[in-house]
């Protein structure tokens, strides 16, 4: 490891020194900056207000719904198959949105790589 890199005087939340690059003259990372406190509580914030698997899981039980009624005579097969389809369009729909949004962190995590020093941090690694 090159020493002649400063390292991040920050502390992480187990009490242990930062070892990250210091980016600014604040001898701080980006994740200790106090310039960045705005953006990471934003990006918390986002983070937080995630809900996995929402969507989904409605169109899950209302398939699962439909597939009864259908079952019980409760429903055409005629009607049940549109519903499905549609479950089905929406569905396609989502995993595109899904698809962009990860396309968009893969460029986003690039980026961050791409503006490291040579033999620094590598996330996940």
């Amino acid at each position: 490891m090159n020493k002649n890199i400063d390292r991040c005087k920050g502390v992480k939340r187990n009490g242990e020194s930062c070892t990250l690059p210091a980016r600014g003259s604040d001898g701080f990372c980006w994740a200790h900056s106090p310039e960045n406190a705005k953006q990471r509580r934003e990006n918390a914030s986002k983070a937080g207000k995630v809900k996995t698997g929402g969507e989904i899981t409605i169109i899950k039980a209302r398939l699962k719904a439909i597939s009864e009624e259908v079952l019980e005579g409760k429903t055409t097969t005629a009607k049940g198959s549109v519903f499905a389809t549609l479950y089905g369009v929406l569905i396609r729909a989502i995993e595109q949105e899904r698809k962009q949004k990860l396309e968009e962190l893969e460029e986003r995590l690039e980026a961050l790589e791409s503006i490291q020093p040579q033999g620094g941090h590598r996330w996940g690694r």
